[in-house]
Formats: C-alpha cells, sequence, structure tokens
C-alpha cells in the first residue's frame, strides 16, 4: 500500500469495537455507498471502501462482538452486543479479508460529502459478488 493520506479512527458507542482507516484520498472524495438489502434497509449504513486504502479491527472483548451473515454467508457483519453499533462487513473469499466500513461509526463520519449512491446486489451471481469484492472492497486485518 502506498498513497495512504488519510486516516481517521472508528468505533462502537460504548467503545468496545475500534476500527483504524486509512484512505488513500481525503474523506470528500471517496465515493459513499448505501444498499437495498433486508439488512441495510434496517440499519440504513453509509459504506465505504478504498481499494488502496486499510481497515483494522480489533475489540477489547471480542465475546462482545457479533459476526453475523446472512444471503449468501460470504461476509461477516460486524455487530457490537454491548450497543449494536453496525461496523463493517469483512469477506473471507479471497486469501485475505476484504471489508466495507459504516461511515457511521468513524469519528470524521461528517467530513464523507460526496452523494451517496444506492445499489441494488439482490440478484447478483455468488461470482460477480466474488469479484465485486475482490476489485472494490479494501484489505481488512482483524486483531484478535
Amino acid at each position: 500500500m502506498t498513497g495512504l493520506s488519510w486516516i481517521t479512527r472508528a468505533g462502537c458507542h460504548c467503545g468496545n469495537i475500534h476500527v483504524l482507516l486509512r484512505l488513500s484520498k481525503p474523506p470528500e472524495r471517496t465515493p459513499v455507498r448505501t444498499c437495498t438489502c433486508s439488512f441495510c434497509r434496517s440499519h440504513n449504513p453509509r459504506m465505504i471502501s478504498d481499494p488502496a486504502g486499510l481497515l483494522e479491527l480489533s475489540a477489547d472483548d471480542w465475546s462482545l462482538v457479533e459476526l453475523y451473515r446472512f444471503g449468501t454467508r460470504t461476509a461477516d457483519f460486524v455487530i457490537c452486543r454491548r450497543c449494536g453499533v453496525f461496523i463493517a462487513a469483512i469477506s473471507d473469499m479471497s486469501t485475505s479479508p476484504y471489508a466495507v466500513v459504516n461511515v457511521n461509526c468513524l469519528d470524521d463520519r461528517a467530513l464523507f460529502t460526496a452523494q451517496e449512491a444506492m445499489h441494488e446486489f439482490q440478484d447478483e451471481t455468488l461470482e460477480a459478488r466474488t469479484s465485486r469484492r475482490t476489485a472494490n472492497w479494501m484489505p481488512a486485518v482483524v486483531r484478535r
């Protein structure tokens, strides 16, 4: 990874889950996405990723971290069991994890001002989903 120019922190409301996010471009130039799936309609996240960036995830107490899978069961949706905040989705479909992060849990969330783009993934094949995530999601490190 080269050219990482912007760093911020994030986490859940109670402070158990921690995120260190490194991006290759400033927040205002980072695309923000929303999704029409039932999970996203329920949680209303604003998601970002940067294939040239890096997401690091850790927790003080992993017993309070829920890794929820649904649909194709190809990604863990990271949710705090104590405060209920949805942090990120982490896919394990390749040789290393890739992730998207919920802007709403970032310390600097107000800086992400790009117009949100709505995406529909309902009819996406497993092969197309894998290819999209590998191309568009960011590398992730999960520290347990």
